[in-house]
């Protein structure tokens, strides 16, 4: 299949629709910006209460009738150009391949080595997240405003966290499980310009995947973990990760002799490299306001893949033979125990709150980016880290829905791995503001590796954005039927293998996006109980109508966005992680019995909020040999302020059963 590249299929046709989007623009922006004048959010609510001379108001009267003036004069030009840029709607191509050819400029990651199907198996990481990136004027009804700023800092935050080490903690201890737990502020960029002349500070991250490892292992060396390319490195998925070994003893805390020699050498580093991004744009939002120790966008490009270590500490000292000429992370210890654990008794996997997007994300599916300024902000940013992104995704005017289109489906998809083919459906069944924008399904099918025999190693990935309007089960339940239907023909019209002679290896099939139900609220229930959810599984599930205690809601109450409590990804996460911060900032599960508004109530509720927003694997389909299940599923904090959705992630394990050499 043929990947589009531009959205039409000649110059001709891609110079025209450029000059009747240059004449319709101008009273679309005009027009954006008028609403937007009377559509205040309480962030600027709140500034403008301290105005005592009401100079935003006077404001509003001056430039209220020169908009208008303005929009007038340029109606005649945007109905010429609507005249023009609608019939080219039907020669648009569904989406937009774009792929970095420079490696050079994806300075937050390094390049992939091919995965061979050898070794204990692979992990691969998936995030999706709703950004609200609308139109300035209809993303303040979301209480969110300036949306082309957002944006670049919404890719920022996304690749600075994704591209930030993966810790793996290991606690030499049978019995002893506790930890410490630091803050988001804690990991801060390194301090030093020279990356060859750093040491590690083995500081505990609350934000970092914990693994157990109770064999009291504490005599090998990290020479012998090397060598043994098990323990260090067990698996072919987790290339760059700084893995740091505690002793059991004084409940897996460092001395303060062990944090004064590390931190030593921090002082001795020098300062930090300054970001080469300004950020002049993004002071325009109020979630941007810089506090000491605040790296909610990681802006240093220090902190990357490029500069991790593997770490031993133990047996109450630090070699510093051992952590001599690596990179500083300068962290602050707390003495508190993490207040969510790592896992439940009956759970398989790890899951938390994070304050970041995972260490090493592989796949990314975004919802709502349907600004077409800010999606190619977006695209910007996310390139330093993904090579291959496709968006712009759906389609305008009347062509290939019933009913006409003024925006996109919204849906972007970035990869660190070669897209092989895709292909995009549009829900034709769509009501009221939804039929507006072409909602819809994009089927994306990567390559991950090859076998050894040349056989490739793909996986399938699904994006998706749902009816949002309450009340509208149908509706939700005929897409649902609709994306199974479509993904099972992908899927057949995509694979080149046969049973008796495959030349393709199906590693994984996941399904992404925001399905706007919830899987607690009694208005639900229709699609609670849909025939998808037999066939692939949900990992905060436990069955209809009930979710695992663990799993929270990933819709935030938008009047509560700029609360000064939530505002920043660590306060949010802190939040979030006690159940009366949950009633306060949380969409609960919807009750004919409670108001509507959510802030700051006290009363009993049940589950711990709406969680719309979905993160779906199967096993069927798969290679025979292979086993896939879910090694970590996160809650993410990182977009704290700039979205009303939690971003939600999840760390597949693909297991070969081969044993390392």
């Amino acid at each position: 299949m043929v990947l589009y590249t531009s959205p039409f299929p000649n110059s001709f046709l891609s110079v025209l629709h450029s000059f009747s989007w240059g004449l319709i623009f101008p009273c679309y922006w005009l027009a954006d910006r008028l609403v937007a004048s009377f559509v205040p959010t309480t962030y600027e609510k709140r500034q403008r209460a301290d105005d005592p001379c009401y100079f935003h108001a006077l404001c509003i009267i001056i430039t209220t009738p020169i908009y208008l003036a303005l929009l007038v004069a340029s109606l005649p030009f945007a109905l010429i150009g609507f005249l023009l840029w609608s019939p080219l709607q039907s020669a648009r191509r569904p989406y937009i391949y774009s792929r970095l050819e420079d490696k050079n400029h994806a300075n937050g990651a390094t390049l992939l080595t091919e995965w061979k199907a050898a070794g204990n198996g692979k992990s691969f990481c998936f995030g999706s997240a709703n950004v609200c990136l609308l139109p300035d004027s209809l993303a303040r009804f979301n209480n969110v405003f300036n949306t082309q700023a957002r944006a670049k800092e919404i890719g920022r935050r996304i690749r600075n966290g994704a591209s930030r080490p993966q810790i793996k903690i290991y606690i030499d201890s049978p019995t002893n499980t506790s930890i410490s737990a630091a803050s988001f502020s804690s990991l801060v960029s390194p301090q030093g310009g020279d990356s060859a002349n750093r040491t590690v500070n083995a500081g505990i991250k609350r934000t970092t995947s914990m693994e157990y490892k109770g064999d009291n292992s504490g005599s090998n060396n990290s020479e012998d973990r090397e060598d043994k390319g098990g323990a260090g490195e067990p698996n072919e998925g987790e290339e760059n990760t700084c893995i740091v070994r505690i002793n059991g003893e004084d409940n897996g805390h460092m001395s303060d002799t062990e944090t004064d020699t590390v931190n030593g050498q921090a002082h001795a580093s020098g300062p930090a490299e300054p970001s080469p991004e300004g950020d002049a744009e993004i002071s325009k939002t109020p979630n941007h306001k810089q506090k000491e120790g605040d790296s909610g966008s990681l802006d240093s490009y220090s902190a990357s893949r490029e500069s991790l270590v593997k770490v031993r500490v133990g047996d109450g000292t630090v070699d510093q033979s051992t952590v001599n000429n690596k990179l500083l992370y300068k962290a602050s210890i707390m003495k508190k125990t993490s207040v969510r654990k790592k896992k439940h008794t009956d759970e398989t996997f790890d899951h938390e709150i994070s304050a970041f997007f995972p260490a090493n994300l592989d796949f990314l599916c975004l919802q709502e980016v349907f600004d077409k300024r800010a999606a190619e902000k977006l695209k910007e940013q996310l390139h330093h880290y993904f090579e291959y992104i496709v968006y712009d995704v759906g389609v305008y005017s009347c062509h290939g829905c019933c009913s006409f289109k003024f925006v996109n489906s919204g849906l972007l998809f970035a990869s660190r791995y070669p897209v092989m083919d895709a292909a995009y459906h549009c829900y034709p069944n769509g009501r009221g503001t939804d039929s507006l924008a072409s909602k819809g399904a994009l089927f994306l099918k990567v390559q991950v590796g090859s076998t050894p025999q040349d056989q490739r190693i793909v996986g399938y990935i699904s994006c998706t954005h749902l009816q949002a309007i309450a009340g509208d089960t149908t509706v939700r339940c005929e897409q649902l039927d609709m994306l199974q239907d479509w993904l099972s023909e992908f899927r057949k019209s995509t694979s080149s293998s046969s049973t008796a002679n495959p030349e393709e290896l199906v590693a994984f099939d996941v399904i992404c996006g925001d399905l706007n139900f919830d899987n607690c609220s009694s208005e639900d229930k229709l699609e609670q109980q849909h025939s998808l959810f037999t066939h692939y599984k949900d990992p905060c599930r436990i069955g209809p109508g009930e979710d695992k205690p663990w799993a929270i809601g990933t819709l935030l109450d938008p009047e509560g966005l700029y609360d000064e409590e939530v505002c920043t990804p660590d306060n949010l996460q802190k939040v979030l992680e006690s159940e009366e911060g949950r009633k306060g900032y949380l969409v609960y599960p919807i009750s004919k019995n409670h108001s509507s508004s959510q802030k700051g109530r006290k009363a009993s509720l049940k589950g711990n909020g709406r969680r719309i927003d979905y993160m779906l694997y199967t096993e069927e389909g798969l290679y025979l040999e292979w086993k896939v299940e879910v090694e970590e599923f996160s809650f993410i904090t990182q977009l704290a302020g700039l979205t009303d959705h939690l971003p939600v992630a999840m760390r597949l394990m693909v297991s070969t059963g081969e044993d390392d050499p």
